[in-house]
């Protein structure tokens, strides 16, 4: 025989399943995938060399990206935040690229010129990085 109204015992196993998958989750679960459709990761790849992003980091892939200036690149895709404070998505991947000091004032990440289309394709390829 069930003590609880009927009521009160639905609403304790939603409780009970609320609380087993709070529980389960891991932090950074609710940020958005890092994963990008846009763009093209090849070009990316080639244009971090154009760019001259390979004299500042260590890229994975890109020849002779074997800079110790800025923080390697290396698994990128899996990151949870760029730059320390926007969470890792392919819109402010883009937007981080174009406009670094606008994002941080003062980083060390120089503003490079770098087009729209460009910096798409650049964080296609960075977050391919895994």
């Amino acid at each position: 025989m069930n003590r609880f109204p009927s009521g009160a015992a639905a609403w304790l196993a939603g409780l009970a399943t609320a609380v087993a998958v709070a529980a389960c989750s891991v932090p950074g679960a609710d940020l958005p995938p890092a994963e990008s459709d846009l763009g093209d990761p090849d070009r990316g790849a080639v244009l971090i060399d154009d760019y001259g992003c390979s004299s500042c980091h260590v890229v994975p892939g890109v020849e002779q990206a074997d800079g110790l200036v800025g923080p390697p690149l290396t698994s990128f895709g899996r990151r949870m935040y760029i730059a320390g404070n926007l969470p890792n998505n392919a819109e402010n991947l883009q937007y981080w690229i174009r406009e670094p000091q606008e994002v941080e004032p003062g980083t060390a990440m120089p503003d490079l010129g770098v087009t729209r289309v460009d910096a798409r394709d650049i964080a296609a390829y960075l977050l391919t990085l895994e």
